[in-house]
């Protein structure tokens, strides 16, 4: 099918972006990656009166260390993440997660920004940003702000990002070796049904565990981080406190899996990242 009417835009700044965004308010829809935004235009899904393209403003897919944190530019492909060399050395989860992602043309046009903006529920990098305690930094008009990952994720295709908002990168913390993402995913899509990403802290191997395609929002598995606390990283211990996986959590049920088999593949991929991750501590 082919989109409504729209006006377009591709600014080369922030500032103008920004400036653009406050202007057309609700009307206006920002352009990264597409892979989101254009189906639903062509379906009419969506069906904005503007489009502000983002793929000129310069800085906004780069990969750099800064303050101890590892910077991600929200335009940065899921490609570009698979294959960082500075991602592999200091945030290994990020490209371990990015090759999971649906299939090389998807990853080479695909953003982390664009996907994370869009609160896909099936989407995989939730569950790494909750895992891995990001903040992600949104600019408009009146400067930048951080909203932590557990803050970021509303509901269903619903973020904390405000409409005069444009999310310009995530903030990430050096980690060690000890981390893994599992995931059971839709066989055409490549989507999660469930997924699990798992960070095993060296310095105190405190375990924080981001869930993502079980619920309508990712969510952190707490009462499977609370089982695990001040315990080292059996297999009786993993399999113990895996059963917590989905408690207090409302799954989604549609014609990729019931609730109940999305409560039990929550359980099996945070029992499956939990123990690779702890063979790599």
């Amino acid at each position: 099918m082919i989109p409504a009417t729209f006006d377009y835009f591709r600014p080369e700044t922030l500032d103008e972006a920004a400036a653009l965004l406050a202007q057309h308010g609700e009307d206006a829809k920002l352009l990264a990656g597409g892979h989101s935004l254009l189906p639903s235009m062509k379906l009419r899904l969506a069906q904005p009166r503007v489009v502000i393209d983002l793929g000129r403003i310069p800085g906004l897919n780069s990969i750099r260390e800064s303050s101890g944190k590892i910077v991600v530019g929200a335009m940065t492909t899921h490609r570009e993440i698979e294959l960082s060399s500075l991602l592999a050395e200091k945030c290994p989860l990020l490209p371990e997660v990015a090759t999971q992602i649906g299939d090389v043309q998807v990853r080479n046009r695909g953003t982390i920004g664009g996907s994370l903006a869009h609160a896909d529920p099936a989407a995989d990098w939730p569950a790494a940003i909750l895992a891995l305690e990001a903040e992600m930094v949104v600019f408009n008009r009146g400067g930048e702000r951080r909203i932590a990952a557990e803050e970021f994720f509303v509901d269903l295709f619903q973020t904390a990002i405000q409409p005069d908002e444009i999310l310009v990168g995530i903030r990430f913390p050096v980690t060690s070796r000890a981390v893994a993402y599992s995931k059971s995913a839709q066989k055409a899509s490549g989507f999660a049904i469930a997924g699990a990403a798992v960070v095993v802290h060296a310095r105190n191997r405190a375990v924080r565990i981001g869930i993502t395609g079980v619920s309508a929002r990712p969510y952190r598995a707490s009462a499977t981080e609370k089982g695990l606390k001040g315990k080292p990283l059996t297999q009786e211990a993993i399999s113990a406190a895996a059963v917590s996986a989905a408690d207090g959590i409302d799954p989604l049920n549609d014609i990729h899996a019931s609730n109940e088999y999305r409560r039990h593949l929550a359980l099996v991929n945070t029992l499956r990242a939990l123990e690779l991750a702890a063979s790599r501590c």
